[in-house]
């Protein structure tokens, strides 16, 4: 059929990857890290390659030109809903891309709206709460897994914004249990099998029902809350109060739902990026210096740090910028073809799927001068397709300007109180990804030293 198609149109099939073996093709390269995978895709074939995942052809397109293409393509031609079946399980059934793209639409509009800037300023002072609560019995000095440190202060900074105080305060280890089987079932394989039926996705269905009873007793109690006549001003509140354009609110399930969509959006990226972040900190002490005259600077001995502080501190943003940059938590994204998809002279075919790589698309020399050296004081392109961290159009992930405010409060406090470096040689520190998210090496420890000592 292919190469009928060709001939009728004059296009061309994408240059398929050398290397794939009989039965599984390039599965087995691609589960053991993207990354690499991918960029070798891109060594070998240029500007658009395909591979083959177990029986699943997939084209990567690089380039801004590429990207462009790809966002902005409609639903009805590149389907991020039919690509990502695998996270349906995880959602729910009736939430994101297990829900109809009207409803879906809808849905992402009421994340939106719990997002924006009046939210977002409620949301400041209680992350740096919790930050500081978090450094408060720090010693004066020591080392640390800070990937595991960060997971964990992230799960608590997002869990207090999106569910309340009295969550929080409540908060057990069986629900950063659950959360993390949830975590651990969405990994690189789920794009080609995404009904993969492994001993983790059973403890993924397991936690998914865990969750939604415990969540849904939660909203039995917030409505006796509200009937004693009390006020709230959390994510949870925003999901009980919300809408569809007919009236009908969300249902339990879909409450359930919509708390673990922004769990992912919140704090799977916070806590890879802070990860990141502190290794590029540790690796860079000059600049990590600079950062810190900026925040004594701005904030002299306050322990407060505002919503607006925080929009006044170029250093650190410009070096959060970097860090993104070169290890984007978002390594692939992809769209499954509804109809065929023409691109340059080029034809991919219903059925498969296209992928954009951050990891690949910010290590374009074309694009980024010196692309593989860390250099916050880079200048970075104008156009909106050539850095991704987040991906773009209208799948864009929702939760950026959240992962963002929590990195960079995180920092704002941190750095004022400790002084950081590396417990292992710097190239110790590599890009890993036993999940669809990029993290650093397993354990990623440093050693701290409070300031002044």
């Amino acid at each position: 059929m292919e190469d009928s198609l060709v001939r009728e149109t004059g296009m061309i099939s994408p240059p398929m990857v050398s290397g794939a073996k009989p039965d599984t093709g390039h599965f087995e390269e691609f589960c053991l890290n993207p990354a690499p995978f991918l960029m070798r895709c891109h060594a070998e074939c240029g500007e658009v390659s395909s591979f083959d995942l177990a029986g699943l052809k997939t084209t990567l397109l690089v380039g801004e030109d590429a990207h462009e293409a790809v966002y902005r393509a409609p639903d009805s031609q590149l389907s991020a809903a039919q690509a990502y079946q695998f996270m349906v399980p995880v959602f729910g059934q009736g939430i994101q891309y297990g829900a109809p793209p009207a409803i879906e639409r809808q849905q992402l509009k009421i994340q939106a709206v719990g997002l924006r800037h009046d939210r977002m300023v409620h949301y400041a002072p209680i992350i740096a709460q919790e930050v500081r609560q978090w450094i408060a019995d720090w010693p004066d000095e020591g080392e640390d897994d800070f990937y595991e440190k960060f997971t964990e202060l992230t799960l608590k900074t997002s869990t207090h914004c999106l569910m309340g105080a009295d969550f929080r305060a409540s908060m057990s280890d069986e629900f950063r249990g659950l959360y993390h089987d949830l975590e651990m079932s969405v990994d690189p394989a789920g794009l080609a099998d995404p009904n993969q039926h492994s001993e983790m996705a059973m403890r993924r269905d397991i936690a998914r029902a865990r969750l939604g009873e415990l969540i849904g007793e939660r909203v039995v109690q917030r409505k006796a809350a509200l009937a004693r006549g009390e006020e709230f001003h959390d994510m949870f509140q925003h999901y009980l109060d919300a809408t569809y354009s007919d009236g009908t609110r969300l249902t339990d399930h879909e409450i359930a739902g919509m708390v673990i969509w922004f769990m992912f959006a919140g704090h799977h990226t916070s806590g890879n990026t802070s990860s990141w972040m502190l290794v590029e900190l540790a690796r860079h002490p000059d600049l990590m210096a600079e950062i810190v005259v900026e925040l004594d600077q701005l904030l002299g001995d306050s322990e407060q740090v505002s919503f607006q502080s925080l929009r006044e501190m170029p250093l650190l943003d410009a070096f959060l910028e970097e860090v993104l940059r070169l290890h984007a938590p978002l390594v692939t994204l992809s769209r499954r073809v509804m109809k065929d998809f023409h691109y340059k002279d080029y034809v991919i075919e219903a059925g498969d799927n296209v992928m954009v790589s951050p990891y690949v698309a910010h290590r374009q020399p074309e694009i980024f001068d010196d692309p593989l050296s860390f250099n916050p004081k880079r200048t970075f392109p104008d156009g909106p397709f050539a850095y991704l961290p987040f991906g773009g159009g209208r799948h864009k992930c929702v939760g950026n300007a959240f992962a963002l405010l929590q990195v960079k409060t995180i920092f704002a406090y941190l750095l004022r109180k400790f002084e950081f470096e590396l417990s292992e040689p710097a190239e110790y520190y590599r890009d890993i990804m036993p999940s669809l998210i990029l993290r650093p090496s397993d354990p990623c420890r440093l050693r701290f030293r409070r300031r002044g000592r």
